[in-house]
């Protein structure tokens, strides 16, 4: 098996270190990992690609690069030009620091990288883990993910749904914010939403007298509506969203429809 992995947190991540050891023994000794991530961090840049300008590509070694891009970039470059087009068999991405549940989502580059293997219409899933207190005390932060990550991509692999579609599924992996020996196990769960809870701007004035605006998120711990991904992440479980890049509010379509037609 072919795997290529990236990530938003940039190539020297731990949670890509963590990713790679994952992909190794999903792929088996006679498979190959190859590694394109951004060579800085990328979080929050959610599906953007490198449209106006050019990038820089590095090969740091055998199999890994570095791009001075988005994720969604780093897919690309791994396609077209790291692997000459000899396409994958998984893309996978993360494991990101920090939960990419409920609204999260929209912003996340770890998303972005998998939403793009998939609109190259390739196998993808994007894995985060979810920082909390207990997992401050781990020996590692993503201990949840190190424990339960081969066993997730393989039972998506033999079980889940991979289908042929324009806007093809791929899969959002969020591991709970607990130690592996504590995860109750997996859940299959919606995207969910956490109220009152929104991104937001502080502002702060330089030395030199200007004004500077920082990007400020909202409390991570809010669960969101019972069965949905955050809330089931903060109960124990691994939570698996599938996803399509397909925006179309399809509920609301036929409302429309009669309305305006």
């Amino acid at each position: 098996m072919r795997i290529l992995i990236t990530n938003d947190d940039g190539i020297n991540a731990p949670g890509l270190a963590v990713l790679e050891e994952i992909a190794r023994n999903v792929a088996g000794p006679d498979g190959e990992v190859w590694i394109v991530a951004p060579a800085f961090e990328q979080s929050g840049v959610a599906h953007c690609i490198s449209y106006t300008h050019p990038m820089m590509i590095a090969k740091l070694d055998t199999r890994r690069y570095a791009a001075e891009g988005s994720p969604a970039d780093c897919v690309l470059a791994g396609l077209y030009d790291v692997l000459q087009g000899a396409r994958p068999d998984l893309v996978l991405s993360g494991v990101n620091r920090g939960n990419n549940s409920a609204e999260n989502v929209l912003y996340s580059g770890t998303v972005g990288g998998a939403m793009e293997a998939a609109l190259q219409g390739l196998p993808a899933i994007a894995l985060s883990q979810y920082m909390g207190p207990q997992t401050e005390d781990l020996p590692s932060a993503f201990d949840a993910a190190i424990g339960h990550g081969e066993a997730v991509i393989r039972k998506l692999l033999d079980k889940a749904i991979w289908d042929q579609g324009d806007y093809r599924l791929f899969y959002n992996v969020n591991f709970p914010p607990i130690g592996r020996e504590a995860v109750k196990g997996m859940k299959v769960a919606p995207q969910g939403y956490r109220k009152d809870t929104f991104f937001g701007v502080e502002a702060q004035t330089s030395p030199t007298g200007r004004k500077f605006l920082w990007i400020k998120g909202g409390p991570q711990h809010l669960p969101t509506a019972p069965g949905t991904d955050a809330a089931v992440n903060l109960d124990g479980y691994v939570s698996i969203t599938p996803m399509r890049a397909d925006l179309s509010a399809h509920d609301a379509m036929d409302a429309v429809r009669k309305a305006l037609e």
